[in-house]
C-alpha cells in the first residue's frame, strides 16, 4: 500500500510545477474570457487533481494485469444495426463518398478559384478534415480506414486491372527495419506545410500537394503492397490509428488462427485487434466490430518500435509547437531571432519556424528520455537501454495528445468549420448557390471563449489522468509487486503533472494578432 511519502511527494510536485505559470486571460475567440480566478490557481487545482489520481489509481489499481480482456460488445449482432454495418452498398456508398469529396478537393484547387476562403478545398482540408477526423478517429473508431479515399481508389484500379481488391502482394519487400520511418519522415512534411509554408492555404498549390502525396501513397502501395504501405508509410492511417485505439470501437477478428497472416497482428497478445487486414479478408461470420471502454486499446500489451515511439512523440510536439506558434510568445521570439536569421535565404519567419520544427520535438524526445531514466532508476532496471523504457511508456502519452489536440482546435473546428456550409454550395468559387447555403454567414457565438476555457481544462486533465492509469498499468506488468509498480512511476508522475501545467498554459495564452 502506498504510504504518506508519496502522498507528500505527489502533493509538492502538483504546488511546484503548478506555480510555475502567472496568471493569464485565456485563450480567445474574438472576446477575451476573464477567468473567475488566477491561472495559477487553476494550475494548482489542475496538477494536484493529475497527483491525487496517481494516489487514488496505486490504491486501487493494484493488481497484476492477467490476460488481456475487457468487456466488449459486438454490434454486427444487434438485430437493425448489425445488417446495416454489413450491408455491402452501405459501406460501398461510404467509400464512394469519400473517394468523390478527394476528387471534389483536387478538382476546386487545380480548377477553382485561387483565393482560400471562397475556394473549398483549403477549408475542407486544414479544418473539416484535419480536425474533424482526429476528433472522429479518438471519440468514435478508425472512419478513417473506411473512407480513405486513397486505399479506395487503388483498390477499385488493382480490382478492375487484376481482378483482386484485397491482396497486399507488392513488388518489394517491405524491410522489417524500416518500421514506420516513413510516416515519421511524412509527418515532418505534412507538420511544416500545416505551420510554415503559406502557401499550403492556397487552392492551386493545395491541389499539388494533394496530388504529389497521392503518388507517393499510390506509389507506396504498388512497391509494397495496399496493407503494408498503409501500416508502415500512410501518414494519415497511422496517425488516426493511434487516436483510434483510444476511441470505444474496436474491429476484431474472433478466429485466432488468422492472426498471424500479416505483421499487422502478428505480434498482438491480446488477439486480432484493429488489423484491416485479417478483418476484411476474414469470413463475415469471423467478423466482429464492438463497443468497448474508451483508452482500452492503448493498454493492449504488444510491442512498440523505436519509429513508434518517435512518431508518438512527434505527435505531441507538433500540436504544442501549433499551439505556441500562434502566441504572442512565439511572436516574441520571432522578433528576437529576426536579425540572426534574417542573412539566410527564403523568408526570415518562416525559417524562424522551420527551425521550431526541429527543436521542439528534439525537446521533447529529450525530456521525455530524461524522465524515462528516471523511471530505469525508480524501477532498478538500470542495465537496459533508457530508450527501451521509453518505447515501453510511450503509449501512455497519447491520452494527452488527444487532450490537448481537443483543447487547441476546438473554436478553430467550431467556428472556422462553418466556412464549409457555403462552400459546398459553390465549391469553385463561381457564383454557385447548388444547396442554397452561399449566403451563410459564420456564426463567431456559437460557442463562448468562457465554454473553450472550460473543455480545455476537463479535456488536459482527464488526459493526463487516462496517461497516469495507462502508465501505471504498464508498470504493473513489469514489476513484481505493485507497490514497485507505483515507485517506479514518480517520475512519469512528474511529467504528468509539469505536462498538465505547461498545457493549460499555452491554451491560455492570447493569440497574436
Amino acid at each position: 500500500m502506498m504510504n504518506r511519502r508519496v502522498l507528500v511527494g505527489a502533493a509538492i510536485l502538483a504546488v511546484a510545477f503548478g506555480l510555475v505559470v502567472s496568471s493569464v486571460s485565456a485563450h480567445g475567440l474574438g472576446e477575451r474570457y476573464v477567468l473567475p480566478i488566477p491561472l495559477n490557481m487553476f494550475m494548482i487545482a489542475a496538477a494536484a487533481t493529475v497527483a491525487a489520481s496517481f494516489v487514488v489509481i496505486g490504491l486501487f489499481v493494484n493488481r497484476k494485469p492477467g490476460q488481456f480482456w475487457y468487456p466488449r460488445y459486438n454490434l454486427l449482432t444487434m438485430p437493425v444495426v448489425g445488417p446495416i454495418l454489413r450491408n455491402r452498398v452501405f459501406i460501398t456508398a461510404i467509400k464512394l463518398t469519400g473517394a468523390s469529396v478527394f476528387l471534389l478537393v483536387i478538382a476546386t484547387s487545380l480548377l477553382g478559384i485561387n483565393k482560400p476562403v471562397e475556394n473549398f478545398s483549403p477549408t475542407f482540408v486544414w479544418v473539416v478534415w484535419w480536425v474533424g477526423m482526429g476528433y472522429i478517429s479518438a471519440l468514435l473508431g478508425n472512419f478513417w480506414m473506411l473512407v480513405n479515399p486513397w486505399k479506395t481508389t487503388y483498390e477499385w484500379v488493382e480490382g478492375f486491372v487484376a481482378g483482386k481488391g484485397s491482396s497486399d502482394v507488392g513488388m518489394f519487400e517491405y524491410p522489417s527495419s524500416w518500421g514506420i520511418w516513413p510516416a515519421v519522415g511524412l509527418f515532418f512534411v505534412f507538420a511544416w506545410l500545416e505551420n510554415v509554408y503559406n502557401g499550403a492555404v492556397v487552392p492551386f498549390k493545395l491541389g499539388l500537394i494533394v496530388l504529389a502525396y497521392s503518388a507517393i501513397t499510390w506509389g507506396g502501395m504498388i512497391a509494397f503492397g495496399k496493407y503494408t504501405w498503409l501500416r508502415h508509410g500512410e501518414l494519415f492511417s497511422v496517425l488516426f490509428g493511434f487516436f483510434a485505439r483510444f476511441s470505444p470501437t474496436e474491429v476484431r477478428v474472433s478466429d485466432g488462427r488468422l492472426c498471424n497472416r500479416c505483421d499487422g497482428c502478428a505480434n498482438q497478445t491480446g488477439g486480432c485487434i484493429d488489423c484491416y487486414q485479417c478483418f476484411e479478408t476474414a469470413a463475415p461470420a469471423q467478423r466482429e466490430f464492438n463497443l468497448r471502454p474508451f483508452a482500452v486499446g492503448l493498454a493492449n500489451p504488444g510491442p512498440v518500435t523505436a519509429s513508434s515511439a518517435i512518431f508518438v512523440v512527434l505527435t505531441l510536439a507538433f500540436v504544442t509547437f501549433d499551439g505556441i506558434s500562434e502566441t504572442n510568445v512565439w511572436l516574441e521570439i520571432q522578433d528576437s531571432l529576426q536579425s540572426v536569421v534574417s542573412g539566410l535565404p527564403g523568408d526570415t519567419f518562416g525559417t524562424i519556424d522551420t527551425i521550431g520544427i526541429l527543436i521542439i520535438p528534439t525537446v521533447f524526445l529529450a525530456v521525455y528520455m530524461a524522465f524515462a531514466w528516471g523511471i530505469r532508476q525508480f524501477e532498478g532496471t538500470t542495465d537496459s537501454p533508457v530508450f527501451d523504457i521509453a518505447k515501453v511508456f510511450v503509449i501512455s502519452l497519447i491520452p494527452i495528445a488527444l487532450a490537448y489536440n481537443m483543447a487547441h482546435f476546438i473554436s478553430l473546428l467550431a467556428i472556422q468549420g462553418q466556412g464549409i456550409i457555403p462552400l459546398i454550395s459553390d465549391p469553385f468559387g463561381n457564383g454557385w448557390d447548388i444547396f442554397g447555403t452561399a449566403g451563410y454567414r459564420v456564426n463567431i457565438n456559437i460557442i463562448t471563449a468562457e465554454f473553450v476555457w472550460w473543455v480545455s481544462i476537463v479535456a488536459i486533465v482527464l488526459g493526463h489522468i487516462l496517461s497516469v492509469y495507462i502508465a501505471h498499468v504498464i508498470s504493473l506488468r513489469r514489476m513484481p509487486t505493485a507497490a514497485q509498480a507505483v515507485k517506479s512511476q514518480y517520475p512519469m508522475l512528474a511529467l504528468m503533472v509539469f505536462y498538465t501545467a505547461t498545457s493549460l498554459w499555452i491554451i491560455a495564452q492570447p493569440i497574436a494578432n
